[in-house]
């Protein structure tokens, strides 16, 4: 009677095992994971607003890595992981005054670099595009703060995949004063957005 149950209990632990295996081999053979590089220019846009006029700054100097997921026919269906960053003195506006005093109330000096990075994210089907939903971490001027950042996705006819969204942030949530130029006569607001548009490649 003994042998019979410790039979059986074992023959369960063998199908058990089995099936687990039996999935994971079938999760991966239907999903593949595939690690993508930024490719060409990483397209950021900042933009603001002052007492006399809105502005911008523009780079292109970014540069990302992410894990996309796709299925067996080529669809996304997932972000395992995204890193970008971008070296501040890369953003250029219309006015040397403007980006120098940015420089410094980003304390460029110390903190050559803004970054983000991917803690999780989904992806779902948005038409023939994917909207993009993630959880992250933004670090600006050396402080970081968790964020929730949203894009769309595209599939290209090359297998290459654009990103492309934006986010709102306040400039003193991040240790950064808003600058000033002309000895205070053009005071920037405190509330920007910031574009993003990138190519990606896989690796």
């Amino acid at each position: 009677m003994k042998r019979s149950f410790s039979n059986r209990l074992h023959a369960i632990k063998y199908v058990t095992l089995s099936f687990i295996i039996c999935s994971l081999g079938l999760f991966n053979t239907a999903h593949s994971q595939t690690t993508y590089q930024t490719s060409g220019p990483a397209k950021i846009q900042i933009l603001g607003t002052s007492n006399i006029h809105d502005w911008e700054m523009n780079t292109d100097k970014g540069n990302s890595t992410a894990v996309f997921i796709s299925d067996a026919h080529g669809a996304l269906s997932g972000l395992s992981a995204l890193t970008f960053t971008l070296p501040v003195e890369s953003l250029k506006s219309e006015h040397s005054g403007m980006d120098k005093n940015a420089y410094k109330a980003m304390h460029s000096d110390k903190f050559a670099q803004l970054s983000f990075t991917v803690l999780s994210a989904s992806i779902k089907p948005a038409g023939s595009t994917y909207q993009v939903y993630s959880k992250g971490r933004l670090t600006i001027s050396g402080v970081t703060k968790d964020v929730d950042v949203t894009g769309i996705c595209i599939v290209n006819a090359d297998k290459s995949i654009t990103l492309n969204g934006s986010y709102k942030l306040k400039m003193t949530s991040y240790n950064v004063t808003p600058p000033s130029i002309m000895l205070g006569a053009i005071k920037t607001g405190d509330d920007i957005t910031v574009k993003f548009n990138l190519l990606y490649k896989a690796k």
